[in-house]
């Protein structure tokens, strides 16, 4: 298990340091300061008399303009792989099942070696040095 885990960890490291990213990137975008006063924020998103939302539908104020706003279409595009057509689709699919992987065989490399430390006589603990 530890050499499938170490070679995989090679094949997919950079594709998933590039998820995480652009993952980043994305929230960043969102969370970034658009530059707009507080007065100019609250008469743009505030509807116009009479406005009722129709039955069914989510209205909500349009999205903001500035800082990166404008870019959070196009860094989902690169963190899910869209626009790099189909092999990007499938190679974010792939890390996404390679970083399961990577998570239960960490996790049993971890038991492996806690419960070899027991059968040793040491004290098992959680964390050693």
């Amino acid at each position: 298990m530890r050499k499938w885990h170490r070679w995989l960890s090679v094949l997919f490291g950079a594709f998933l340091l590039w998820i995480a990213a652009t993952g980043v990137l994305s929230h960043a975008a969102s969370l970034w300061p658009t530059g707009e006063t507080a007065a100019e924020e609250l008469a743009r998103t505030t509807p116009p008399a009479g406005f009722v939302c129709p039955e069914g539908w989510r209205c909500r104020p349009p999205a903001p303009q500035g800082g990166l706003a404008p870019y959070t279409g196009f860094i989902h595009h690169l963190h899910s792989g869209e626009e790099f057509g189909l092999p990007g689709t499938i190679i974010a699919i792939l890390s996404g099942l390679a970083l399961v992987f990577f998570t239960v065989s960490g996790m049993w490399l971890y038991v492996q070696m806690w419960r070899g430390r027991a059968r040793r006589g040491a004290r098992p603990r959680w964390f050693w040095r």
